[in-house]
């Protein structure tokens, strides 16, 4: 058995590659060339050391083509950029286990977009399937999303495309981007912030999709590192802390375990494993509850030989039985993934056991192959590598997914990263079909999402759903095991609302395409009969004119005022139409007319440009604070934040995790700006709260504690309780959110208060 030391184990767990992290100093050109050399070595070992023919003579010309093509180049932290090729065919071989090709498309594939090289050279050199692999992964400069839309959408959905044609595409890419999330340090502030919430809101999820585990979880830990370091910091300190402690409550559980697989002749090893401080922090923001109410940081996992496919299942549940006869099982928390593979690929046999001091301990059961393709996805198996894809069905079926949306691809670039999105990173649940197919889905589809995965045109007409002889509506979410038959009729069609009831990608492309369509036959319509009226009074449609029909019926553009007339949702007078052609008062600042408009600037001057390039200073103690606090998320002085920079060079706070500001981030990049907070808040309303067991006096010593000791004014107060456990609202007036976490900590202490958190 092979358990960690505490420092292993931290680095198990959090496996960065801090040298690539460290300040570049600069050196002679010989002792940088023998560098570059050094670390081309490094590569062209693993890959001697690996499964893979031995074609070194096409890897050696393509690293000396990309050496010379990127001569006298240097990144942004001063070192030579060739080594920024190098680490990636690095990662390539040595932790994806590609072969020959991929790691000459790693080599060369910064080649045309940089350098004077095309593709017909690399073609020319190296022949078409490495070449139109790194034609997949030269950026592109313009988009199909039109001036203001994403680059990095645009170029995500040129991704797609190529991956759609040789999944080597996105392997590579996902190594060139751990590498620059690996180097980020060397970046701008607003450019960390960028990058780490594009990798989190897309590479992460494609990775998880993947089944790229380890990098997966590698790029949420890199992301969460620069977007909230010190909160990073404090989860790494306490994993370190109690690395110790852990390891003794392991060595516990798996003892009698290990005993009973030693008698029954098992080869394997057991690895302890702890949660990632990213999911730390996730559960920790959602649940409201500190690092130490966390119980699931315990993790086993046992990984057994096995050189017989038929006996591997057998030999799952055999072990699961020793983890029964030694330790109390949750009944709940039972996962079998050998049977029916996640859509990734993933297997495995999941349980939790209660181990010593009370503290669960979720194990996973896998064969070395289970664990190999576990970590590594596609790129462990694929038919590339191995010359078979024994899960090619499950992989061509999310491909057929990914190529229907891109052929009905969504105007808008966040619209369409969000499509993406819902088919990358959701957990799946299992349906059949009234013949018995199996359809996997993402957790939470409909009725509606089955329609659609079973061909468009049932979801199309898809009215209700049947499941076991109860009629269901279309909007009914599905469980896993449900047996589900689709109600049509000819008359049925899409409506608004329906892509609210969806959860898969397929769905919600097919029903906004449909709407589009539906959409250009009454926007016609309506344009007539806006034509007709201003014809009639012989007024001219001017853009002041539309500016102030679209402020004054709170409209966004013209589309939506056609779509409304032809609806009969909005009528147009005259009298109206009169009015607004003779007022001289401009209605401009009432519209907003993209994300970026400012909605209170009002004296129209033109203000200086925000250096994008420096921190923003904040000043929340001036008369009139030099920010606006965006309402969806409603930052407060001390909270983590960036700013936007709208159309009128105002600043616009969101949290560093704000759900609207992690799209954004995907897609704005060149409009973030780092901020720090300076001088002294005025004091403003946050409501704090509270859970606990009710007993006499309770109230009185909440309000002496806030009042008296903290002298803290208290400006509401609702508490409710139900037999033992209270509830209460606290609503504060402070100036700090350290004050707002100095509030709660002195509740929890006292007696009988169980949960004490921030809310608003």
């Amino acid at each position: 058995m092979d358990i960690k030391t505490p420092l292993e184990l931290f680095f198990l767990t959090f496996y960065f590659d801090f040298s690539e992290m460290t300040p570049y100093l600069p050196q002679n050109p010989q002792d940088e060339d023998r560098m570059v050399e050094e670390a081309y070595q490094e590569v062209l070992n693993a890959y001697l050391a690996s499964n893979h023919r031995k074609k070194v003579e096409i890897i050696e010309r393509a690293f000396r083509f990309a050496k010379e093509a990127h001569k006298g180049v240097r990144r942004r932290s001063g070192e030579p950029y060739i080594l920024h090729p190098i680490a990636v065919a690095k990662i390539v071989i040595s932790e994806l286990g590609l072969g020959s090709t991929s790691i000459c498309a790693a080599f060369l594939h910064d080649v045309v977009e940089d350098t004077e090289f095309t593709r017909d050279d690399i073609e020319a050199s190296f022949g078409s399937k490495i070449a139109d692999i790194v034609e997949g992964l030269t950026k592109i400069s313009g988009g199909i999303f039109g001036d203001k839309a994403s680059i990095q959408a645009e170029n995500f959905r040129k991704l797609l495309l190529s991956m759609s044609t040789d999944i080597r595409v996105v392997l590579i890419k996902m190594a060139d981007r751990l590498h620059n999330m690996r180097t980020l340090g060397s970046m701008r502030p607003e450019k960390q912030y960028k990058i780490a919430g594009e990798t989190l809101y897309i590479y992460a999820p494609l990775a998880h999709r993947l089944g790229l585990f380890k990098i997966k979880q590698e790029l949420e830990d890199l992301a969460f590192r620069y977007e909230h370091p010190t909160q990073y910091a404090e989860i790494m300190e306490k994993l370190n802390e109690t690395a110790d402690h852990r390891e003794r409550i392991v060595e516990e559980f798996v003892s009698p375990v290990r005993k009973m697989l030693d008698d029954a002749g098992f080869k394997y090893e057991i690895k302890a494993r702890v949660k990632s401080a990213y999911s730390i922090f996730n559960k920790m923001q959602t649940k409201k509850i500190p690092f130490e109410e966390i119980y699931d940081v315990y993790a086993v996992r046992v990984i057994f030989e096995n050189d017989d496919d038929s006996q591997e299942k057998i030999r799952c549940w055999q072990i699961y039985t020793f983890f029964t006869e030694g330790h109390r099982v949750h009944p709940d928390r039972l996962r079998d993934w050998t049977s029916i593979p996640k859509a990734n690929g993933y297997r495995a046999l999941h349980l939790t056991a209660m181990g010593p001091e009370g503290k669960w301990i979720e194990v996973q059961i896998r064969s070395r192959k289970m664990d190999e393709i576990a970590e590594l996805g596609y790129a462990a198996h694929w038919k590339y590598k191995t010359g078979v894809h024994e899960d090619e069905s499950e992989l061509d079926t999310w491909m057929n997914t990914i190529k229907d949306i891109l052929a009905n691809p969504e105007p808008n670039a966040i619209d369409f990263l969000d499509t993406i999105k819902l088919n990358l990173f959701s957990s799946e649940i299992y349906v059949f079909t009234p013949k018995g197919d199996l359809i996997t889905l993402p957790s939470g589809s409909t009725v509606l999402d089955l329609a659609f995965s079973i061909h468009s045109e049932l979801g199309i007409h898809c009215i209700a759903g049947k499941i076991n002889h109860r009629l269901v509506p279309l909007s009914h979410k599905l469980d896993s095991g449900d047996q589900v038959e689709i109600i049509t009729s000819e008359s049925q069609t899409p409506q608004e609302e329906w892509v609210e009831f969806c959860h898969s990608a397929k769905a919600q492309s097919r029903i906004r395409s449909f709407l589009r369509k539906d959409r250009k036959v009454l926007m016609e319509l309506g344009r007539h009969i806006f034509n007709d009226l201003l014809e009639k009074e012989g007024i001219v449609a001017t853009n002041q004119l539309m500016t102030k029909l679209l402020a004054s019926h709170h409209l966004r553009n013209r589309d939506e005022l056609y779509l409304m007339l032809a609806n009969d949702d909005i009528s147009l007078s005259s009298k109206e139409i009169k009015d607004l052609s003779t007022s001289r008062k401009s209605l401009m600042k009432k519209i907003l007319r993209n994300p970026f408009s400012s909605k209170n600037n009002s004296d129209g001057e033109k203000k200086e440009p925000i250096n994008r390039k420096e921190v923003y200073i904040l000043h929340p103690d001036d008369s009139t604070p030099n920010y606006r606090l965006d309402s969806c998320c409603a930052p407060v002085p001390g909270d983590d934040v960036f700013g936007f920079v709208d159309d009128d060079e105002n600043v616009v706070l969101h949290k560093v995790d704000c759900p609207v500001a992690l799209r954004l981030k995907s897609a704005y990049g060149s409009r973030l700006v780092a901020t720090s907070w300076g001088g002294v808040a005025k004091r403003f309303l946050a409501t704090i709260s509270i859970d606990g067991i009710d007993r006499h006096g309770i109230l009185e010593e909440i309000t002496a504690t806030i009042s008296t000791r903290m002298n803290i004014n208290i400006r509401g107060l609702n508490i409710a309780a139900k037999q033992e456990v209270f509830h209460c609202d606290l609503t504060v007036q402070i100036d700090t959110v350290e004050t707002v976490d100095a509030i709660c900590e002195a509740l929890k202490n006292i007696k009988g208060i169980k949960f004490a958190h921030r809310i608003s």
